[in-house]
C-alpha cells in the first residue's frame, strides 16, 4: 500500500491509537472493512490492540462486529484472550455473537477463562455467552475456570448456572497435588524441546498467585511462555461447598 492509500492511513493511525485521525479518514471515506496485506481487519487489529473508542468508531461507520480476520480471527475472541473488556463490551453491544467460534473452534468464553480474565468472562455471560459451551477441546467451561485456578471465573460461571460441578471440583482437586511451576516447564518442553533454560515469575492473583514460566533463548530472551493461576484450594471450597 502506498503512503496515500486510505487503508494502509486508517491501520496507521489504529497502530498509533489517533482517534481524530480514523475519524477524518473514515468520514474521507476509508473503509471501516479495510484489510491489510495478511488480511487482518481493521476491527481486529484495534481490538487487539485495546483501542475501545476506535473499535466503536468503526463499528458506528459499519465494520461488521463478527467478521473474521485473515479467515480465522474473531474480534470479540481477540479481544478477550488480552483482557481488554471494555472492547469486548463495545463488540457485544454492536451485536457481536457472544459464542462466536474461530479457528480451531475457540469463542470468546473459551479464550478468557484459559487466561483467567475475570471482567471479561464477566461481561461475556452478561452479554449472553453460553455457560456451559463446551470448549475446543470438549472440556465444560466449569472445568476450565478450574484447570487454570481462577477462583474469580468460577465464581462468574457459577452465577450464571454453569453446570459440571462435579467435573470441576475433580480438576481443581487434581491440581492441588501437581507442582504448577514443573507442569508448566513440562508443556513447553513438550512444545520446544527439551533442554531450554527458563525462567519463573510470580505475579499475586485472586486466591494465591499466577506463575509464569519462560523459555529463554541464548542471549536470555522470551521465546515462549506459559501461565497458571494456583487458587485450586479455592475453587475446591466453592465446588465442594
Amino acid at each position: 500500500m502506498s503512503t496515500n492509500d486510505p487503508t494502509a492511513l486508517l491501520f496507521t493511525a489504529v497502530y498509533e491509537g489517533d482517534e481524530d485521525a480514523v475519524v477524518r479518514l473514515l468520514r474521507s471515506g476509508a473503509d471501516p472493512e479495510s484489510v491489510d496485506e495478511d488480511g487482518q481487519t481493521v476491527l481486529y487489529l484495534a481490538a487487539v490492540s485495546d483501542q475501545p473508542d476506535i473499535v466503536r468508531l468503526l463499528l458506528a461507520a459499519g465494520a461488521a462486529p463478527d467478521r473474521l480476520s485473515a479467515g480465522s480471527d474473531a474480534p470479540l475472541c481477540g479481544a478477550a484472550c488480552g483482557g481488554h473488556t471494555e472492547v469486548v463490551r463495545a463488540l457485544l453491544a454492536a451485536g457481536a455473537g457472544p459464542d462466536t467460534v474461530e479457528e480451531f473452534g475457540f469463542t470468546a468464553l473459551a479464550w478468557a477463562l484459559r487466561c483467567g480474565h475475570v471482567a471479561v468472562t464477566e461481561a461475556l455471560l452478561a452479554g449472553g455467552a453460553d455457560p456451559d459451551r463446551p470448549g475446543p477441546s470438549g472440556e465444560p467451561p466449569l472445568v476450565a475456570a478450574a484447570r487454570r485456578g481462577s477462583p474469580g471465573c468460577v465464581r462468574a460461571l457459577l452465577a450464571h448456572g454453569a453446570q459440571s460441578r462435579s467435573e470441576a471440583l475433580a480438576e481443581a482437586r487434581r491440581w492441588l497435588a501437581l507442582d504448577v511451576e514443573a507442569e508448566l516447564r513440562a508443556g513447553l518442553e513438550q512444545a520446544y524441546g527439551p533442554g531450554r533454560r527458563s525462567i519463573t515469575h510470580r505475579h499475586p492473583a485472586d486466591g494465591g498467585v499466577i506463575i509464569e514460566v519462560q523459555l529463554l533463548d541464548a542471549q536470555g530472551n522470551p521465546t515462549a511462555g506459559n501461565d497458571q493461576q494456583t487458587g485450586h484450594a479455592e475453587i475446591a471450597t466453592l465446588l465442594g461447598g
